[in-house]
């Protein structure tokens, strides 16, 4: 499938990061928070709602010195949307040499980077760690007639051009890469039905209870509440063993031999230390050990899977290699 290229979010970037730190230059911005006291900032490269944005503030509590429940943290969450995070990166490249910022990142970023021109790339950031896997997830509105994934299936071939599906993703991030490898495994071709892009899940969610779109294919943790209250209906999932948190077969359960997994991690800087790297890393390595963070991973239904340093920049690269040869394998 050929990738789809648009012009560069390079003007976008400039008058988003300009609003917090003043200008588009290299210097790097002053973070305080209320007090006057400095504090390590979270930037979630994707609307309010999204799964970057659970992420971070789930974060901020686990690596906060607030007690389980409270709203106090020594970190903050800063919100700066656009391209699929690449709005964001290009924040991130602006704070060179700054320790107390860190960006949450994932598949969908390096999605966004293939089908994207972009004049940043990860490269150009600091490899902090993965954090977590989150499964996949096909859902539609409770009045939708596709009842099974063996609804959806049938449906599919029979017309694939008459089911929209949208995904939280460009198309080459999870949401996307979990519906083309979907299709695929059933025999369809991926470009006869129409993928749209959102802004994460506090734009999807609308659009799939509307009736804009007939599917959604996303991460999990969005979408839990909805589950639960009736208002979507799960209908596969992708992990290869069925989940606690959704009552829903497995792709494979249903037929369909697909076991993918979106994740989640974070990135610092250009230009940090190799003191205040590490830093970082000791930091979600303890993270990882904590009774706080592990019922957080359960609770949204994710899966700790932490790789720091080298380990998650060599992972980095396997998964952009996995991104760009899906996307443009022939049907």
């Amino acid at each position: 499938m050929p990738t789809t290229r648009v012009r560069s979010a390079t003007s976008a970037v400039c008058v988003a990061v300009a609003v917090l730190v003043g200008a588009c230059s290299s210097e790097p911005a002053v973070f305080a928070g209320a007090d006057g006291t400095p504090r390590v900032q979270l930037v979630v490269p994707s609307d309010a709602g999204g799964g970057y944005d659970l992420t971070a503030r789930n974060l901020t509590q686990a690596l906060g010195s607030g007690t389980p429940g409270s709203t106090d943290s020594d970190y903050d969450v800063v919100v700066l949307p656009g391209s699929g995070g690449i709005v964001g990166l290009g924040r991130l490249t602006l704070e060179r040499g700054n320790p107390d910022l860190a960006m949450v990142m994932g598949l969908g970023l390096i999605g966004a980077l293939e089908t994207t021109e972009s004049d940043n790339s990860l490269s150009e950031a600091t490899p902090v760690a993965k954090l977590l896997e989150e499964p996949e997830v096909v859902l539609v509105p409770a009045n939708s007639p596709l009842r099974t994934m063996n609804d959806l299936v049938d449906a599919w071939r029979a017309d694939p051009s008459a089911l929209s599906f949208a995904g939280g993703s460009a198309e080459g991030g999870p949401d996307g890469l979990f519906r083309i490898l979907l299709a695929r495994a059933i025999g369809v071709d991926p470009s006869a039905s129409t993928y749209r892009q959102y802004e994460g899940g506090g734009q999807l969610l609308p659009a799939l209870l509307t009736g804009d779109v007939d599917v959604a294919t996303t991460g999990v943790s969005e979408y839990l509440d909805q589950i639960s209250a009736g208002t979507v209906r799960a209908l596969a999932i992708s992990t290869d063993e069925r989940v606690p948190v959704v009552d829903a077969p497995t792709a494979r359960e249903a037929g369909v031999d697909v076991v993918f997994a979106n994740w989640r991690g974070l990135l610092a800087p250009p230009g940090i230390t190799a003191d205040q790297a590490t830093t970082w890393t000791d930091r979600i390595r303890d993270l990882d050990t904590s009774g706080r963070w592990q019922d957080i991973l359960t609770r949204n239904g994710w899966r700790s899977s932490i790789l720091t340093g080298s380990d998650f920049a060599d992972f980095l690269g396997e998964q952009a290699r996995f991104v760009h040869e899906t996307l443009t394998v022939t049907p």
